[in-house]
This record gives C-alpha cells, structure tokens and sequence, in this order.
C-alpha cells in the first residue's frame, strides 16, 4: 500500500501511509486509538474507497469496489466488531454468500465435512451446527478465522483478535498463526498488547496522527521504544500507582445464585470503598454473570445484596442504576452504543432524565456541557459532539461509554473488559481514572482477560472457575501461576 490518503468530513484519517507486507509473515500494525489502523485496513478490504495512493498484490496493483471483491482476491478480514448472523448457526455464517450447489440444491453434506475440516486444521473444537448466539464471544472470533481461512486467502487482516481471549486462548490462536505462516499466508496483525507483538511479529509499522511513523524488524523493538513512537511521549510507566488503600466494605453479595444454570453458583465477596476489585478466570468461568447478576440483566435463584448495610433488589438494570450500579459492558458494539447517533446522546443516555426542565423537555445546555466534560475528561478525539459514535475509532466509543456512566455518579462501577481494544496511552487515562474513582470512595469491580492489568490496576482479585469462587487473592501477593491453577479448580 503506497502514499494511501483517506478523508472523512472534518478528519484526514490517513496522510500518504505506507505498508509494505512479506509473504507468509506476520506484519503488526500499530498505534494509538484514531492512528488510522482500521481505516488503512478497511482501504484495504474495499469498505473505503481511496482517495488518493496505490495498493499493489502480488506484483498486480489493485483497488477493491467492496468486500467481495477483496475476498475473491484472497484478501479477508477478522474485525474487531464482529459482524455475524447471530441467530443462524456456524455452518451458515462461514459459507454465507456462496453456498456450495449440488444439481438446484445447497449441498450441505459438503458444507458440514468442509467447516469440520478446517476446525481440524486449525484444532477448533466447536459443532458446526451450534447457532451463533449460543457461543462466546471467543468461539465466535474462532469462526471468523476460520471463515478468512476458507477463502484461501494470500492476507488475512486481525483487528483485535485476541482482545476477549484468556491466556491459552491465546496460545491456541497463535498456533493457529503458525499454521498459516506455513502455507505462505500473510497476517496483518492489528493489536495494543505489547507483549504479543513482540511474541508474534516479524515486521512492525507503527502510526500516529493518521501518519506513518516508522516500520521495523521486531526483533529490534522493545515495549518502550513502541510505546514511545506510538504516543509521541514518553510513558514510562504502564500503571499509575494508587495513592490511598481501600478503606471500610460498602458492598456485601452473599452466595449470588442465577436462576437458569450453568451460571454462576453462591458465589460470595465482598467490596471495599476506594477498592478495585479484579475478576479473573478461564473462558466459561462465568465472569460477566456476576456483572449481569448484580446490574439485574441475569434472574437470580437466590443471594442477597447488601450496600452500605442495607439489603437491596436489583431486579432490573434500572433499580440497579437506581440503587447506585453502573456497568460497561463487554460487547461494546451490540450492547454499547448507539451507532447511528451522535456522541451527544451517546454520552447522557444512561442520565437522561437529569436533562429534563419541566414539561419532558430537554435542557440542550446541560446536554451539551455534559457531552463536552465527557469528551474533555475522557480525552475522546471526535470532529464534534454531533459526530455519529460509529464513526468514532472503537478506542474513542469505549471511552464515551465510560464517561457516560461516570454521569450517573455511580456508588459501584462495574467494568467488564473495560480497555478492550484500547491503546496503551488510553488504558493509563481509564487507569487514572479508575484511581481516581477509588480515591473518591467508590468501588470498582473489573472483568479482564489480561493479566499484566489485573496485577497492575487492582487491589484483589477473585478467581472464578466453572462459576464458582474459586479464590480471592492480594494482588500485591498473588502470581500468575497461582490465579492460573485457581481458575482450573472446578474445571
């Protein structure tokens, strides 16, 4: 890809950006939320159409119309965001749009043996005939690769892929990348997990401001010098320190229990004021169902709530919010944000009736100072409060999500994989943050599938196994190895 521009209404999204990508290697491409990384790469696949600049594959320049025409190309792309029919099952979502024919009819026989094989070839351990809204956020980027690998494809573009694995999940997929470096197939690798990069790429090219910045060997980078061509500053600490330690338990929830099993099972803890509290634990541990137990989105058998030492209900997420809950939900694109609406209403919904100035009507003042305090604290780069959220990078929408819910003035803020596709510039802010929140007295209760931040931002962590408590750690204390062996107690 040579001198690609791209320019939205308001914003350049790409100036003059260069990628040069090697056969049956793995090129990272790197950079802070609104670098262009996923504009370059939609360029790439045919969503966007260049303004100016060449794309050249295999010797042969080329400038996809759409999507299609980059698959038939041997093209494809794993998105962040994914994009699946959620109500039909595997098999339909990988062969949508070219059903294999026998005589008039969809041959199904070969379908089903074709997706079992490519589950062999990359050791995915799913039927093909399970539906879409029955598996987890995991096993569905699992059908996505595997979708991109039945075109045959020469590139094979990951936005985030990793971003809701746990850590042998995380082995799995770069088995998986292995395998296809192999077949002389490229990966262009989009990620904000340091660690990671440096693991599994041979080439990195780092953006900034829509720019390129550099492009270099792996092996010659190190967290540091990546962080600082990123950001354009130096950040020599990942995680701030906190300042104050938790103080008396302001939140009580004894063997929560949900109605319809397998879920979470008397699970028991309990929360401090100024206390980040982690939650860790392997792929179907039940982590979010405490989360949705407590925000009233999950029925409950049984359990008791006790805030502040009294009994509460959360029946629903409005007697949750109600009785001073907030939650930031993993799947920011289905159960986040407005897509087609502004980051005006994106930022004050979950408030919206401290807007109201009698009559139902709408104070635009208070709406309009509240959006931009959400836009400054949260540093959220967008052309302007009327911007539609879905033109946001998925950075930028998770941080209007965050400040939306921090207007509720929330007693007990719970955050389920809250830096999820976020730069490490972004994590530190939502970090600080967070801090910032604890040193107010609230509790925070945290999901997150990365170890490096469940050691480096909490004070304790709670380890589910097969939803149950299977321990309750001090971070200061604890190791790796030993969150790792909990989570496999019930198992």
């Amino acid at each position: 890809m040579i001198n690609i521009s791209k320019e939205f209404p308001g914003v350049k999204a790409l100036s003059e950006v260069t990628l040069k990508v090697r056969p049956g290697t793995v090129h990272a491409l790197m950079g802070e939320n609104g670098a262009g990384k996923s504009t370059l790469m939609k360029c790439l696949f045919g969503i966007y159409h260049l303004d100016e600049g060449e794309i050249i594959l295999s010797g042969e320049k080329v400038q996809f119309m759409n999507s299609k025409q980059a698959l038939d190309n041997g093209v494809s792309m794993v998105h962040q965001e994914l994009n699946q029919v959620r109500q039909r099952n595997v098999i339909d979502n990988i062969w949508l749009g070219r059903y294999p024919k026998k005589v008039l009819f969809i041959d199904e026989k070969k379908m089903y043996e074709d997706t079992k094989q490519i589950f062999k070839d990359l050791d995915i351990n799913l039927d093909p005939r399970q539906k879409v809204n029955t598996l987890s956020v995991s096993q569905m980027q699992m059908v996505e690769i595997a979708k991109a690998v039945s075109y045959d494809s020469k590139i094979i573009v990951m936005d985030e892929p990793t971003s809701s694995l746990t850590e042998k999940e995380v082995e799995h997929l770069f088995r998986i990348i292995e395998k296809l470096k192999k077949k002389n197939v490229s990966i262009i690798y989009i990620s904000h997990k340091m660690e990671e990069i440096l693991k599994i790429s041979d080439d990195v090219t780092i953006m900034r401001d829509g720019q390129w910045i550099a492009t270099k060997n792996a092996k010659e980078l190190t967290t540091e010098s990546i962080i600082s061509m990123m950001v354009g500053r130096d950040l020599s600490n990942r995680f701030p320190q906190k300042t104050k330690k938790p103080g008396d338990i302001i939140l009580e929830v004894m063997d929560l229990t949900a109605e319809n099993q397998p879920s979470i099972n008397e699970v028991t803890f309990d929360l401090r004021a100024g206390e980040i509290l982690g939650v860790a634990g392997l792929m179907g541990s039940k982590r979010t169902d405490i989360l949705e137990g407590l925000f009233g989105i999950r029925k409950l058998q049984k359990g008791r709530i006790v805030l502040h030492g009294k009994e509460i209900k959360n029946r629903t997420p409005h007697m949750a919010m109600e009785n001073g809950f907030a939650m930031v939900t993993e799947e920011r694109r289905i159960t986040g944000i407005f897509e087609r609406l502004p980051v005006s209403f994106n930022s004050v919904i979950a408030n919206i009736d401290n807007y109201t100035v009698g009559l139902g009507i709408l104070s635009s003042k208070n709406i309009e100072k509240d959006t931009q305090w959400v836009i400054d604290s949260m540093r959220v780069k967008t052309p302007s409060q009327k911007t539609q959220i879905g033109n946001l990078s998925g950075g930028n929408q998770q941080k209007v999500i965050i400040g939306r819910w921090l207007l509720t003035k929330p007693e007990i803020l719970m955050l389920d994989e809250p830096t999820r596709g976020i730069d490490v510039g972004a994590k530190f802010e939502i970090y600080q943050l967070m801090n910032q929140l604890a040193c107010e007295g609230k509790g925070i209760i945290m999901v997150s599938s990365e170890m490096p931040e469940l050691l480096g931002v909490t004070d304790r962590i709670l380890i589910m196994s097969n939803g149950r408590v299977a321990g309750i750690v001090d971070t200061k204390t604890t190791t790796q190895e030993e969150i790792m062996r909990l989570s496999a107690l019930y198992l």
